[in-house]
């Protein structure tokens, strides 16, 4: 019975039913069972797989969640990496990415202020918490990155950079002036509950899952995101929610870092 660990975290107030029953779904007709093994010393679930169909089983959960590496000998240099931030109100120029690995230590993603610079805003630097604060770069944002220099064992840290997805991703955030509303630490059932219960379903166009445990409400045109955190987040109380403000992004920095 293999126990592999998934790239999703349980942190806040939910327990290991709910992602029981999520994940269960996923294998609704195959001659297997998934259940919670447990969570890494930093959070990551675990999962126990066995039954007839464990191999695909195992291969379903690599292609619709994503396997964490567990070992540093599996991060390569040029290889594309998905994790979530941490750390993001401790570092002052760099932003650290929680990748899974914890063997033969933990080794994270390290993406300075000077290569987000390079890569979103035409080389506009701005102080880091206004980075984070701007592009919602906190704990648990998940985050795919590209690894840029060989990993060498034993080491905690390696240079990374935002991948060409990840890149893609916040340029049609900014590009498309749509207010956006993260949530981190909260189901999507829970969310789109909050949103009726405060009657303001109409004012959203949808909500968008980053994760299980991540939310993005996409605003209509009209509606600011960070009018929505009081109303909504009296139902979400263990969530925490930032806006995500393409306006006050261009405002910042300029429009001619987002003349693509």
């Amino acid at each position: 019975m293999p126990t592999v660990t998934i790239l999703e975290k349980l942190y806040g107030s939910y327990s290991p039913t709910a992602f029981e029953k999520i994940y269960s779904n996923l294998i609704i007709g195959l001659k297997a069972q998934l259940c919670f093994a447990g969570t890494t010393d930093r959070g990551w679930i675990q999962l126990d797989v066995s039954g007839a169909d464990e191999t695909v089983v195992l291969s379903l959960l690599d292609r619709e969640i994503g396997l964490a590496p567990d070992s540093s000998d599996n991060l390569k240099k040029f290889s594309v990496m998905q994790g979530k931030i941490i750390f993001s109100n401790k570092n002052a120029n760099e932003l650290c990415v929680d990748l899974g690995v914890d063997s033969p230590n933990v080794c994270d993603a390290v993406v300075s202020d000077k290569l987000f610079y390079t890569q979103l805003t035409d080389g506009k630097e701005i102080p880091h918490k206004k980075l984070v604060e701007l592009f919602c770069l906190y704990d648990n944002f998940p985050l795919q990155v590209k690894i840029i220099e060989d990993v060498m064992v034993g080491n905690e840290t390696v240079t990374a950079q935002l991948s060409e997805s990840q890149l893609s991703f916040f340029k049609s955030w900014i590009s498309s002036r749509f207010d956006r509303l993260i949530i981190l630490g909260s189901l999507f059932s829970d969310v789109e509950r909050a949103l009726n219960l405060s009657r303001h379903s109409r004012d959203i166009i949808r909500i968008e899952s980053l994760g299980v445990l991540e939310q993005v409400v996409l605003c209509k045109l009209g509606t600011d995101a960070v009018g929505l955190i009081p109303k909504i987040g009296r139902s979400l109380k263990s969530a925490v929610l930032f806006p995500f403000s393409p306006k006050k992004i261009i405002e910042t920095l300029g429009s001619e870092s987002f003349d693509w």
